[in-house]
């Protein structure tokens, strides 16, 4: 097992380190270094990293994250670093997937994934995977793909090469992947890894900071361009750059002008003139119709449009006023799911699902009712398919059975089971996880779907369906076979799709944009990944 050093720059952010600690310290892979790296501090980080004997507490002078970082590769003994943020969490087992890859891939000079975001209080808002598997240089040049530095092993190798730059305040990490991946081969896979918990203090909301910094950053590559296809990537990532920072300018500029620095407007004219005279004629428009005059002054159509222009981003049609359109009827459009409309919306999140955890798909695999889902997303991984069903009708059944009385199937028997959408027709649900987690081979994983928010089958399914889910008590389930840091839950919907669904909309109808709005509140379909202790 090689060494592994997680640097943790800290200033000022005492009180979040000792959780950043903690989730190092509770990583599945047990040969770590931690190395906490206090820039100038002025809070208690000294004595929140004193409490842990496991961290070797390293004090400078405030000279900025780039030098900590710097600092933390230097005093690091590690053959694989990871700077993770004080703010910032990993997965636990996180630190062991990324060295399974590196072991892999030795030439690589870094391996990246996806992470989550979340509040401080670990609520979750979105989440940012991204599927690159070749030409990272020039990936890398249209965007920052991977967003969370968290989420970034390094060969300890390429600090002998590469520092971060101490001149920047911001973009130090975009900064070093140009350069490291301009020259060596990196892995990115999309495996969420770490949790960026957003508050205000966070870097990246200073949007006139990040702007202007991370245009400099890209400006500096076009002078090691050599391909065609690098020009127009850089050309593309100028322009996203300048769109994505130069909205949240102007949001911010809406919302919070009094303490905006005072060059946020300039920066804004300078790198987006649209936006910039967009700001103008909102604030005119602010000026001459204050809020309260423009709720008693413009009709409900007029205030939906600004809505839709986002000039009135707080509207709320008046009771009464709600325009219900084709929503207004006590039927559905679908009593089949949708699938006379294109299919299920609900489709779509555990398809997602499975494809994100198919690694897991392996070996000897158990799926229920059939075994679509094995072979799609398993593919040559799968070594044994088998199908379960209650009785011996369904042809594709190898298994007769019940999970949960099932006696017949001998223990750790299987690498995999996928168990999508079947727990809710199951009155002893408990039992069926009881009867998983029995014949689960340690290591194996239980990839399971539920329902939240659903319409109920108006067929045969109807007789048998008896709950809905939330992921609080599916964690509590499941918690009660499976180690609880051995679980990941997660929860998909938001109103509109909620509704939807209700309705009987096809997943065709829905853009993706609203799909991918995650609202932990609006519950349609809950995940859950659950590995056996080995």
């Amino acid at each position: 097992m090689p060494l592994v050093t997680v640097v943790i720059p800290c200033f000022n952010h005492g009180k979040y380190l000792a959780d950043a600690i903690e989730s190092v310290v509770n990583q599945t892979y047990t040969k770590i270094e931690i190395i906490v790296i206090d820039d100038g501090s002025t809070d208690d980080t000294k004595l929140v990293a004193g409490r842990y004997n496991e961290v070797k507490y390293v004090f400078q002078n405030n000279s900025g994250l780039s030098a900590a970082r710097n600092a933390g590769a230097l005093y690091s003994s590690g053959e694989y670093l990871v700077f993770l943020d004080a703010d910032d969490l990993l997965y636990p087992y996180s630190i062991a997937y990324n060295v399974k890859h590196l072991q892999k891939n030795a030439a690589a000079a870094f391996v990246s994934g996806a992470y989550q975001a979340t509040t401080l209080e670990q609520v979750k808002l979105g989440e940012k995977k991204e599927v690159i598997l070749s030409e990272h240089y020039t990936f890398f040049l249209k965007s920052n793909y991977i967003g969370m530095h968290g989420t970034v092993m390094y060969q300890k190798r390429v600090f002998d090469e590469f520092k971060f730059d101490t001149s920047l305040k911001a973009c130090e990490d975009y900064d070093m992947y140009l350069k490291v991946s301009r020259k060596y081969p990196v892995i990115h896979h999309s495996k969420k890894l770490a949790m960026y918990r957003m508050h205000q203090q966070n870097m990246s909301a200073d949007a006139v900071l990040m702007l202007e910094t991370g245009l400099k950053v890209l400006n500096r590559q076009k002078m090691l361009l050599k391909t065609d296809a690098e020009v127009i990537a850089l050309k593309e990532g100028i322009k996203a750059y300048k769109l994505y920072y130069g909205n949240r300018l102007f949001m911010a500029l809406k919302l919070n002008e009094a303490v905006l620095p005072v060059e946020a407007l300039e920066v804004l004219r300078k790198h987006n003139l649209k936006l910039f005279y967009r700001y103008q004629i909102v604030q005119t428009l602010m000026r001459i119709f204050r809020l309260s005059v423009l709720q008693r002054l413009v009709p409900a159509f007029g205030l939906r449009l600004l809505y839709r222009l986002g000039i009135y981003k707080s509207y709320r049609p008046a009771a009464g006023t709600v325009k219900t359109g084709d929503f207004f009827r006590t039927t559905p459009f679908s009593n089949v799911f949708g699938y006379d409309r294109g299919g299920p919306i609900d489709r779509y999140y555990i398809e997602n699902f499975l494809s994100a955890e198919s690694e897991y798909i392996c070996g000897r695999v158990l799926e229920i009712g059939d075994n679509e889902y094995t072979l799609r997303f398993g593919k040559e991984n799968v070594q044994q398919s088998e199908v379960l069903h209650v009785n011996d009708s369904n042809p594709f059944a190898t298994i007769v059975g019940d999970l949960s009385d099932a006696p017949q199937i001998a223990d750790n028997s299987f690498d995999c089971i996928i168990l999508t959408q079947t727990l809710h027709l199951v009155y002893d649900y408990k039992a069926v996880i009881k009867t998983c987690y029995r014949i689960l081979k340690p290591g194996g994983t239980l990839l399971l779907t539920v329902p939240g928010i659903t319409p109920i089958d108006y067929g045969e399914w109807g007789k048998t369906w008896l709950w809905s889910f939330t992921g609080r008590v599916m964690e509590m389930i499941l918690a009660e076979s499976f180690l609880k840091k051995q679980l990941e839950i997660e929860t998909y919907g938001n109103v509109y799709v909620a509704s939807a669904f209700l309705y009987g909309m096809g997943l065709p109808e829905i853009e993706k944009k609203v799909l991918d709005f995650h609202d932990p509140n609006m519950q349609v379909i809950i995940t859950a990944k659950a590995v056996k202790a080995e």
